[in-house]
């Protein structure tokens, strides 16, 4: 038995009824976060624009749009709304962000089927594990987005699981799924390419096109993660990394939640700065003559001072702490296109620098650290750095403050009766409480 096959075992067996409380309680905040991502993500422009050109075909629920459209249409939809804003969870072992790529196909694929609460958790449970634990186990080529590759096979997964497959169905799906993977470009978040923001989406919803191919009888390689992850899409991958600790060590686990509205790469700067406003506050705008950043190589990347849009200030350090000093935060109002074309923001963006720290780098994945260093034209300089970043297992925020983003994200849509009902609702499913048509019947309601 290879690590594929006990891998498509352990998926095609997991019972969610037999899972940790703790298990239960972390997948409830997971599928919270993601439904608030989602729902907050369903309000731009360019989201409800595509939706209205999917299908009429009324099968599963776009999320906060008070519509209908086919499986793989809400599948695609919900996944490209959840990763609009970068307010959706991730995980540091797998470098990506494997809710987004799995929940959407599950919750889609489960009104279809009309499957049972502990059939779309343990579906849910299983894409996260996969998906991640093979993100973790591989090490992409650097010119590439995580969006869009593993996030495939972990939503192949999960829909395998909840069309109650074999253990060789599930391993045919997974090696399906791996050949309908996409060559996403990191260049797209680097210049504010909104295509960018459809990758997760793909991922659903060709993790539901990955089951459909399986259960009509099309087949894959032997061995398709490793094809893909081992000589196409990645530099090097790790087959027992994939089933290490297997149900023992869950990957959701280890997962971090976002409270600053833009890519996980800036948090180790912004952590820093929310520090320094912590021990000293901040001096205004005009006070500063130079700002300079030393950080791992992954975020000194992205030290494009003047972004095109939206997207592309959430992938900018400089940008990033423009914004939090001149508008005292770095939540989602200060990553709007208001907050983009700000004379104030801007110039101070030109005065920050980023350099990679090569010590830094090396701290990875258990850190994400960050220096920051302000020059005042004083005189003075005021310095902070981070390490462990806020909202990781190892830093984790309250459940208030996940709360309160909850309700901050999904206030963009529904009333605050509403979203308090569906997150009290989402917790309750988590702990096999509520019947999922009870949850499902929350997420249709159309916007406010």
């Amino acid at each position: 038995m290879d690590y594929l096959d006990r891998l498509s075992a352990f998926c095609a067996q997991l019972d969610y009824r037999t899972l940790p409380q703790e298990v239960h309680e972390q997948l409830g905040w997971i599928l919270a976060d993601t439904v608030a991502a989602i729902a907050a993500g369903s309000a731009e422009p360019e989201l409800r624009a595509i939706a209205a050109r999917q299908s009429a075909v009324d099968t599963a629920d776009l999320i906060g749009l008070g519509r209908r459209g086919s499986c793989e249409a809400a599948a695609f939809i919900n996944g490209t709304a959840g990763t609009f804003l970068e307010m959706d969870e991730g995980n540091r072992y797998s470098r990506g962000h494997p809710a987004v790529h799995v929940i959407p196909a599950a919750i889609a694929l489960s009104q279809e089927r009309a499957a049972s609460a502990a059939d779309f958790l343990a579906a849910v449970v299983v894409g996260y594990e996969v998906g991640s634990r093979l993100g973790a186990a591989s090490q992409l080529r650097s010119a590439m987005h995580p969006h869009g590759t593993w996030g495939t096979i972990g939503a192949a997964a999960a829909c395998a699981r909840l069309a109650s497959l074999s253990t060789s169905g599930m391993r045919q799906t997974i090696n399906i799924a791996s050949s309908l993977t996409t060559a996403t470009s990191k260049q797209t978040m680097l210049e504010g390419g909104l295509v960018r923001n459809t990758y997760a989406g793909l991922s659903n919803r060709n993790g539901l096109l990955a089951l459909d191919l399986a259960e009509c009888g099309f087949s894959g390689e032997r061995d398709g993660p490793a094809s893909l992850l081992g000589k196409v899409a990645s530099e090097h991958f790790d087959p027992a990394a994939v089933i290490a600790d297997l149900g023992q060590d869950w990957h959701l686990m280890h997962n971090y939640f976002k409270l600053h509205s833009c890519c996980r790469y800036n948090h180790g700067t912004l952590d820093a700065l929310d520090l320094l406003a912590m021990q000293e506050g901040l001096p205004p705008a005009e006070a500063i003559e130079r700002i300079e950043v030393q950080t791992y190589h992954l975020a000194a990347e992205l030290s494009d001072p003047a972004p095109a849009n939206t997207l592309a200030a959430k992938f900018s350090v400089p940008f990033a702490v423009a914004t939090r000093i001149v508008n005292g935060s770095s939540a989602l109002a200060s990553f709007t296109w208001e907050a983009v074309r700000d004379p104030a923001v801007l110039a101070l963006a030109q005065k920050v620098s980023v350099q990679h720290d090569p010590a830094m780098s090396a701290r990875l994945p258990k850190e994400r650290p960050a220096r920051i260093c302000l020059h005042l034209r004083d005189g003075r300089q005021l310095s902070a750095q981070a390490g462990v970043n806020r909202g990781d297992d190892a830093a984790p925020y309250s459940r208030d403050e996940l709360r309160a983003k909850f309700l901050d994200l999904t206030g963009r849509i529904w009333p605050a009766p509403h979203c308090k009902a569906l997150l009290e609702t989402t917790l309750g499913l988590s702990q096999l409480q509520v019947p999922l048509g009870r949850w499902l019947g929350l997420l249709a309601r159309a916007p406010a």
